[in-house]
């Protein structure tokens, strides 16, 4: 049996989130692959990812144990256009996965890029790392640079400072600048947290503006910056620590305890101290002496 050398876990955790930890696939991927018949626990097919497992466990995915638990990492990678966000096509298309170097580690994407889009797609090899970076709850701002045809005023593009509703899909917040004019293009700047899929070229098509080009350049603290198209360049594993501090997977960062968990100890010598100050104890001491004059 293979025991917990292959992946860490705790007890009690979903099957799922130890397969998306071990850097395998996400963590909704690896659901599917449960519900598809093709993920064994300790030699019986699973059906359904509602199972808890522990080190103890012997967990395998077509047959194979998981890999071995690395410390979660990440990955900057300027995506040219061309290329889809997807481990498998179909239609046989070119995959970012495809062109990655050859000494990274089997990485998934944190979110997606369409094909045509391009800049900034971050790579980790933790499937729980990224299902976290992908959480609307997280909070993280994406920005794009975008080139579209067409014309649009500020005033308008201010508009979405309050959200839109496209269809019957709401978006959130989105902040939006005229950057210059080029010919019959307008570029354009914009800033959003969600990252529904398709979200800027459809506000965008909501303005009748074609867009043409869309290049993503951060993500939440993560910068494009200087990185060449199809460059890669790793997050130091300090910064990585600084910017998820508890979220990473077995995280123990002391910066995330609670603030007051040492207060009660400072309080204490106090409250032992103060019974000694209260006017109680030092009114009995008044009354005898008064009584020794009086006698």
């Amino acid at each position: 049996m293979v025991k917990s050398e292959q992946t860490e876990t705790r007890p009690g955790e979903r099957i799922a989130k130890v397969i998306a930890r071990s850097g395998l696939c996400s963590r909704r991927d690896a659901e599917r692959l449960i519900e598809g018949g093709r993920v064994r626990l300790n030699g019986r097919v699973l059906t359904s990812p509602a199972v808890n497992v522990t080190g103890n466990d012997d967990v395998r995915v077509d047959r194979k144990p998981l890999p071995k638990t690395e410390a979660p990492q990440l990955w900057r990678y300027h995506k040219p256009a061309g290329l889809i966000t997807s481990h498998k096509d179909p239609e046989g298309r070119p995959s970012v996965f495809d062109s990655l170097p050859d000494d990274l580690p089997r990485v998934i994407s944190v979110g997606r890029l369409d094909m045509s889009s391009e800049g900034l797609l971050l790579l980790t090899n933790d499937g729980a790392l990224a299902r976290t970076l992908e959480l609307p709850a997280t909070g993280w701002l994406r920005r794009y640079r975008v080139r579209a045809y067409g014309a649009v005023s500020q005033e308008a593009l201010d508009a979405l400072k309050n959200g839109i509703e496209i269809e019957g899909v709401k978006y959130g917040a989105i902040d939006a600048a005229v950057e210059r004019v080029q010919r019959g293009n307008v570029w354009l700047t914009m800033a959003l947290r969600e990252g529904k899929n398709r979200e800027v070229r459809r506000v965008l098509e909501s303005f009748d503006l074609k867009v043409n080009r869309l290049i993503r350049i951060s993500y939440g603290p993560f910068q494009l910056g200087e990185l060449k198209r199809g460059g890669v360049a790793k997050v130091p594993d300090r910064v990585l620590r600084e910017q998820m501090g508890g979220r990473l997977s077995g995280s123990d960062t002391p910066g995330d305890k609670p603030s007051g968990s040492k207060a009660p100890g400072k309080k204490t010598p106090g409250k032992k101290g103060a019974p000694k100050k209260s006017p109680p104890k030092k009114q009995p001491r008044k009354r005898n002496a008064d009584r020794r004059r009086n006698s």
